[in-house]
């Protein structure tokens, strides 16, 4: 089975052809049996590496976050009536941060403080998907494979909770805070990569849309008794069991879901619960993370970390033009997302250190594509200019800032599990196209330095139904050795 786009088709079209394949995949795994490690006689098999992480917080900044306005400064023109959109390349000035010599933008005074504490990677680069659609391009990154797959492809999460396992057997191995998956746009692309995939239910995500209502997720109802909860589960395994789906399901993803089940109660009898009620912390320690969704996520992440957690997703959350997606108004939003996220990452990454943390959780900052003020996708692709501005010079508010998609260069943050402490890999060029010019780093090669640091071997693979499977695309990717401390 083969999958084909045309990339000159309308976006309505290619959407609706993503979610025909992507459905397809996912019915699919659910007939999957249960995937079998490669053997060590596969030349596809390698030993894992040391681990220099045991948890992994990624913030997600869904939408396209325009690295020359937020980690990667370029020259900057203030807005002017008449400013040429050509000419555009930052709308933020540059701000120095606790390492000499660098400079990110202006807005993230805060995360400038511990950027000493960081990583920088300036040069990671996507492919060119010809129509670009955001969630073709989060489903990519997020699980490593450009959809739709023949199979039904697990993020990134999932592949830490099956290979890595739990660190605390009562907690979710992979929670994914922020994002709603239903009633918002592409809903049904995003619930394509947020899943196990052929992994099963039992290693893919808890899904906790408002932090502040997570505590909720993890009890009982009001009133209901110990003897009553005990039969209710056991009424619900029943009902699962006699399904009409049943005859669509594989007796290994069947028995993947049971154990889900299993899980979710054991949790919901246990004393880790209180993680995930962010009340229980102090009041002042709330109001530093407490910019919104994004930032009460972050507070919740750490709770979750510090109890055992292995994968947590925090998203700013992706619903299309709203939040990083700017496709107009680009630079009074991107204020705006600076101040959501500035606080808050601060203070997460404070906090992990303060209680020791920080050396053994990678904390990453990462998007699916950059944005520039002209161009869409990158030199010679045959994107749709998707821009809701199509001005040639600046005349409104409106106009000014970032609203093209751009996959040339762009940057993500990575403090923690053993990563270099103020430390800037790769480069791209000072005027356009914002090519990265320097260390490109793919993102098979940067799964492959995220999955090296967890301790996973970036050529782990499975066999899916007779077909070899692995946590980079074909075995590929290769561990950024230098950014390693």
């Amino acid at each position: 089975m083969t999958f084909e786009f045309d990339p000159e088709a309308p976006e309505q079209i290619v959407r609706r052809d993503f979610l025909k394949q992507l459905s397809a995949a996912g019915a699919a795994a659910m007939m999957a049996g249960a995937p079998r490690l490669l053997h060590a006689s596969d030349p596809g098999h390698a030993k894992h590496p040391e681990a220099t992480a045991d948890s992994c917080i990624l913030l997600w900044m869904g939408g396209g976050m325009a690295a020359p306005d937020t980690f990667d400064p370029k020259r900057y023109l203030p807005f002017k009536k008449g400013l040429k959109v050509a000419d555009m390349l930052s709308t933020f000035p540059a701000i120095p941060t606790a390492v000499d010599g660098l400079q990110i933008c202006e807005g993230l005074e805060r995360i400038a403080s511990v950027m000493d504490r960081a990583t920088l990677i300036r040069s990671a680069v996507q492919p060119d998907l010809g129509s670009i659609l955001h969630s073709r391009h989060q489903y990519h990154w997020h699980t490593g494979y450009v959809p739709p797959q023949t199979v039904a492809t697990p993020h990134l999460g999932a592949w830490m909770a099956r290979v890595a396992g739990p660190r605390n057997p009562v907690m979710p191995a992979f929670i994914n805070i922020g994002q709603r998956l239903e009633g918002v746009g592409e809903s049904e692309e995003l619930k394509a990569f947020t899943t196990a995939g052929f992994f099963g239910s039992e290693y893919g995500p808890l899904n906790l849309p408002y932090p502040e209502e997570a505590a909720r997720s993890v009890r009982p109802p009001q009133g209901m008794t110990g003897e009553r909860f005990v039969n209710r589960n056991k009424l619900y395994r029943r009902l699962i069991d006699q399904s009409p789906q049943r005859a669509l399901m594989s007796d290994y993803q069947q028995e993947s879901m049971l154990r889900s089940m299993d899980k979710a109660y054991r949790l919901l009898s246990s004393k880790e619960r209180n993680a995930f009620d962010i009340t229980l912390e102090p009041e002042e320690k709330r109001q530093k993370y407490d910019t919104g969704r994004f930032g009460r996520g972050c507070l919740l992440a750490r709770r979750l970390v510090e109890s055992g957690a292995r994968f947590v997703e925090v998203t700013t959350e992706y619903v299309p033009f709203l939040h990083w997606d700017t496709h107009a108004d680009g630079h009074t939003t991107v204020d705006r997302m600076h101040k959501e996220i500035d606080a808050p990452v601060t203070q997460l990454i404070l906090d992990l250190e303060e209680r020791g943390l920080l050396d053994r959780t990678l904390v990453i900052i990462a998007s699916e594509f950059s944005r520039d003020a002209l161009m869409e996708g990158q030199p010679g692709s045959n994107a749709n200019d998707q821009a809701r501005e199509k001005v040639d010079s600046v005349s409104e508010m409106k106009h000014y800032g970032l609203h093209r998609h751009f996959t040339g260069g762009t940057s993500v943050v990575m403090f923690g599990g053993g990563m270099k402490r103020g430390f800037v890999y790769g480069k791209t060029a000072d005027e356009r196209p914002l090519m990265a010019i320097e260390n490109p780093v793919s993102i098979e090669n940067l799964h492959a330095t995220i999955m090296t640091a967890m301790g996973i071997s970036p050529k782990t693979g499975f066999d899916i139904e007779g077909r070899p499977f692995y946590v980079t695309k074909d075995a590929k990717g290769e561990a950024v050795q230098e950014l390693f401390a």
